[in-house]
């Protein structure tokens, strides 16, 4: 089976081999070191309100028992299972089901926390302030778990849900469901989930090439070494509960796709307006950007993949600058970044959030720092033709071992600061930042050396609510489940 719909391991023989290391892949929760390729999700928010009953569901979805057991990373053999269930819990959720107070202490300090309390850190700020986040997040104390349910078929997922509904010892607050489009793109119009940390001793090199070095399991699992050599992260007291566990940034994130296709032309006629237009795109050759397409709807797609880095089909400008037609035989992922920026531009999104190989100022990140992205976009496409004011966006999961020099440094230094070259520093993503419009703005280089700068930069993606959770090893669940407070 395909990559994403759980592949087989590497040399498969029910084990996982990694860096001298052996790992029972039923003792971890699926959807961690490979997605599971569905085309539906629903994440259920849950209160939990009699703790003992609670356990007792847990211990039998860890035990494969009843109608909702936990998807492990064990390889699904033939037959895919109608949903695939999983689940993260909070500090809160945590404390609730009685985990000892000595070994909530020893959780990292952002996760005890909570997403809510670290707006600053990750540009949650003004319509994205947690303050203004919806039900149930406006009530992260009573979010103890997150359950999900990935499905093929809208009937398997919503038998799920009833199913979940009726467990006692919970209370659901609320839910958010998401569905693929035709093919993996989001709602900017974007091929998306192409480049994802590849595991040693999980996946094989040869089946995706891929110029980033292949990351150890500590990346993503407590316990394990990480990227940074001879380190692991702390594995939170017991070992049972905390190790082989994950962190995840649960993430609704708004997309604002009429802002974004405006600003495409806005950009699109900022450029017009400028003598150095045919260095961005010669007028004739609009036919390699798209068939019949006029020199400024040309122009739009250029701005759409210089502030990205790929084209939107998810041919990246490193390898392709001038059509997002690329050579079929060249492997997307198989690159790294230039030095000039004159390909990829320095600020462009997927450079800021995953430097590869390229010159950066913090030279000894540029791979530690890698996430595993899980997201599935919610809402209705956008029809131009028919505009709504329909809430549309991305549901994300962005997992890692420690979400301090992770996820919030990626989304700090990188996003909202450019901290990786001085050219960008001080300035914000172009998709995912926290932009102003009457402040941001977008600058790419030209051929002369002399640089184009987009004015007018509105903040594209707003953060309509989230939760930091721990994905539990299966044993962990068991230890849980075991408790007696």
């Amino acid at each position: 089976m395909k990559d994403g719909v759980n592949e087989k391991h590497l040399a498969y023989d029910g084990m996982i081999h990694s860096g001298g290391e052996t790992l029972d892949p039923a003792d971890l929760q699926g959807g961690i070191l490979r997605g599971f390729g569905r085309s539906l999700v629903r994440h259920v928010m849950l209160e939990v309100t009699d703790r003992r009953a609670a356990r007792a569901f847990l211990g039998a979805c860890a035990n494969g028992q009843g109608a909702l057991p936990i998807t492990t990373e064990e390889h699904w053999g033939a037959t895919k299972p109608d949903v695939n269930f999983n689940v993260g819990l909070t500090h809160f959720g945590l404390s609730a089901l009685g985990v000892a107070p000595l070994s909530l202490a020893d959780f990292p300090t952002e996760f005890r926390a909570g997403m809510e309390t670290r707006g600053d850190k990750l540009g949650d700020v003004g319509g994205s302030a947690p303050s203004n986040w919806p039900a149930p997040f406006d009530q992260p104390e009573r979010i103890h778990v997150i359950a999900t349910l990935h499905a093929d078929v809208e009937s398997f997922l919503n038998a799920a849900d009833m199913a979940l509904a009726s467990v006692p010892g919970f209370t659901v607050l609320g839910a958010r469901s998401g569905a693929n489009f035709d093919g993996p793109y989001v709602h900017f119009g974007y091929h998306d989930n192409i480049s994802q940390p590849r595991f040693q001793g999980v996946h094989d090199p040869s089946r995706f090439p891929d110029a980033q070095p292949q990351v150890p399991l500590g990346t993503a699992l407590l316990g394990y070494e990480s990227v940074y050599e001879g380190i692991r992260w702390k594995v939170p007291k017991p070992e049972v509960l905390g190790k082989m566990g994950s962190f995840n940034a649960f993430r609704v994130l708004e997309q604002d796709v009429v802002a974004f296709e405006a600003f495409l032309t806005h950009a699109a006629e900022q450029i017009m307006a400028d003598p150095r237009a045919e260095q961005v795109l010669a007028k004739g050759s609009e036919d390699q950007i798209g068939k019949g397409l006029s020199y400024k709807d040309a122009l739009r797609e250029v701005v759409a993949a210089k502030l990205c880095g790929r084209w939107r089909n998810g041919t990246p400008l490193e390898l392709s600058p001038d059509t997002p037609q690329p050579d079929p035989d060249v492997p997307r992922s198989d690159f790294d970044y230039n030095k000039s920026g004159a390909g990829c531009p320095f600020g462009a999104h997927t450079r800021r959030c995953n430097p590869r190989g390229g010159p950066i100022v913090q030279r000894i990140a540029n791979n530690t720092r890698r996430l595993v992205r899980r997201g599935v976009p919610y809402g209705p496409a956008y029809d131009p033709a028919k505009p709504d004011a329909e809430e549309r966006g991305l549901l994300g999961n962005f997992i890692c071992g420690n979400l301090g020099a992770q996820f919030e440094a990626v989304m700090c230094d990188w996003l909202n600061l450019g901290l990786q070259d001085p050219n960008i520093t001080g300035t914000n993503d172009p998709l995912l930042g926290a932009n102003d419009p009457d402040e941001s703005y977008f600058e790419f280089p030209l051929l002369d050396g002399t640089s184009i700068r987009l004015d007018g930069l509105p903040r594209l993606v707003h953060v309509r609510g989230g939760a930091y959770t721990f994905l539990p090893s299966v044993p962990a669940l068991r230890y849980i489940a075991g408790l007696q407070t």
